[in-house]
């Protein structure tokens, strides 16, 4: 790996994973155009790309993460007291509520986990499926405009949760995915944005410790151990970025052009690649 596929690979993540144009989808694409190998000699790299955009979720919403950890356990206390009804919990508590439920279909990604990483091998079919992305965000821009605002009830919340596990695709934008299924359920486009993020730190940190084991018997020479870091670094400063240009939009336009974008991109790397 040289210092200039870091930094592109960085950026590249940084800028995917927030807007809605699918990170893997991407780095699958450049993986391929750099000649960097299998996604399982990529996957210690990888992961630090995630690690670096995560951490930039936790500084737009550290505000509304970290008053989930004691919700999560008063939450838990009411469970075993027997108290359920929704009505006598707190605003925490009931989001947690929905974390959970939102993040339980990703238990059937384990299942096809192999068979969906191999998908990123083959950029054609990521160039079909980015184009299939496109026509997710023009849906996500239809029903902004029809679905009425409500708040969002555990049903739904387990119905983001099957966009989530659909963007385990590569190609197929979380980000995307999951605001398309919050606005499809009722959510304002701004609130859709904000639960789509903080439902990404359990799916996120779920998935690279599960990768542990695979990144670290894949061997890492000592001399790209550097650039790691470097391309984690652009990462989370391209994604900083990117997360500011996601907010502006949510609450000023559409995401019909990252829809034409996609679909365009789709179709080079199918012609192409």
């Amino acid at each position: 790996m040289t210092l200039l596929e870091a930094v592109i690979c960085g950026i590249i993540q940084g800028l995917a994973e927030f807007l809605p144009i699918s990170s893997s989808g991407h780095l699958a694409i450049a993986h391929s155009l750099f000649n960097m190998g299998t996604p399982e000699g990529n996957l210690a790299f990888d992961l630090l790309l995630h690690l670096g955009t995560l951490i930039v979720v936790f500084i737009f919403y550290y505000k509304d993460i970290f008053p989930l950890v004691p919700a999560f356990f008063t939450m838990m206390k009411k469970v075993f007291c027997g108290k359920f009804r929704l009505s006598e919990w707190t605003k925490n508590e009931r989001f947690v509520l929905l974390l959970i439920i939102a993040t339980l279909p990703l238990a059937f990604a384990l299942i096809f986990k192999d068979r969906v990483e191999l998908l990123s091998a083959y950029p054609k079919v990521v160039g079909a499926i980015l184009i299939l992305n496109g026509f997710v965000l023009i849906f996500a821009d239809y029903m902004a405009k029809r679905v009425k605002t409500r708040e969002l009830s555990p049903l739904g919340a387990f119905g983001v949760g099957f966009f989530q596990l659909a963007a385990t695709l590569p190609g197929l934008s979380r980000s995307g995915s999951t605001i398309s299924g919050g606005l499809l359920f009722g959510l304002e486009r701004e609130d859709a944005v904000k639960f789509s993020f903080i439902m990404s730190v359990p799916a996120i940190l779920g998935a690279n410790i599960l990768n542990i084991p695979d990144a670290i018997s894949s061997p890492v020479a000592s001399g790209d151990i550097g650039l790691y870091l470097i391309g984690m670094a652009t990462a989370m400063i391209s994604g900083f970025c990117a997360m500011k240009l996601l907010l502006y939009i949510s609450k000023k336009s559409k995401f019909g052009y990252f829809a034409y974008y996609c679909m365009a991109a789709g179709l080079l790397t199918v012609i192409f690649a």
